[in-house]
């Protein structure tokens, strides 16, 4: 688990690293910490290096403030878990957009970190990643919001959907790795192949066809006759377990 504590004041930041190596001894979860004293420096790292499970950020910061930086971050990742530090309550309205975890007043507690930080393992419990590469960019896509995954040139087309305030957005994302490689990362987590070139999101399938899959946002790829017999079971398998859950 990656975590960023981004804060200007250097007691502050030391005080909630050491509070998060606590809490990863006790839960044994392996944690690594990296402090950046600005919300520029964070983005600069983060452009390339996409791969932060949380954020702890401090709200009243010099230049970019916590909230601005936030709402950056947020437009490219739905799902990295934002906890807010601050020293008066005044901005808690502003950050509700961004759909933070949890604001702390400072000074922070331990017992605080260890809640915030249980909150976020039992959410993240349910959510796996990918991490793919586009042109210029690295993108972190939970497996639950894929479609499809497309083979194409010697790349892939990834879809995926992303549920924002009540309504659904989807995105096409060309990636760098062949299919292959995403097959084997992607195969434990819901996504099978139905076809030479494509794989495909079970949990998302809204029915499948004698050719072709229709997916709930209404995309549709083809599903081939030696494959359509695999997907339907796991379609069910999956659908099953879902109802006795």
């Amino acid at each position: 688990m990656k975590i960023a504590v981004i804060e200007d004041e250097l007691v502050h930041a030391e005080l909630l690293e050491g509070y998060l190596k606590n809490w990863s001894r006790k839960r044994q979860v392996l944690v690594e910490i990296i402090h950046y004293k600005s919300a520029e420096n964070f983005l600069f790292e983060w452009e390339t290096e996409r791969d932060f499970t949380i954020l702890f950020v401090d709200i009243q910061m010099e230049e970019m403030n916590g909230i601005d930086m936030a709402k950056l971050v947020r437009k490219k990742d739905e799902n990295i878990s934002i906890i807010f530090t601050m020293g008066i309550p005044d901005y808690i309205e502003e950050g509700y957009e961004v759909e933070a975890v949890h604001y702390l007043m400072k000074p922070i507690s331990e017992k605080k970190i260890g809640e915030c930080m249980d909150k976020v393992m039992s959410r993240s419990d349910n959510l796996h990643f990918i991490l793919v590469h586009s042109k210029d960019e690295v993108h972190k896509i939970a497996m639950e919001q894929i479609n499809y995954i497309e083979a194409r040139g010697h790349g892939c087309v990834i879809e995926a959907v992303h549920r924002e305030n009540g309504e659904i957005r989807t995105d096409l994302l060309e990636v760098k790795e062949g299919i292959s490689e995403l097959e084997s990362q992607v195969k434990s987590y819901g996504l099978v192949k139905c076809h030479r070139s494509y794989l495909c999101g079970i949990r998302n399938i809204h029915h499948i066809g004698r050719t072709e899959i229709v997916f709930d946002n209404g995309s549709h790829i083809p599903v081939s006759r030696r494959l359509q017999k695999e997907v339907n079971q796991a379609f069910i398998q999956y659908f099953q377990k879902y109802d006795s859950d």
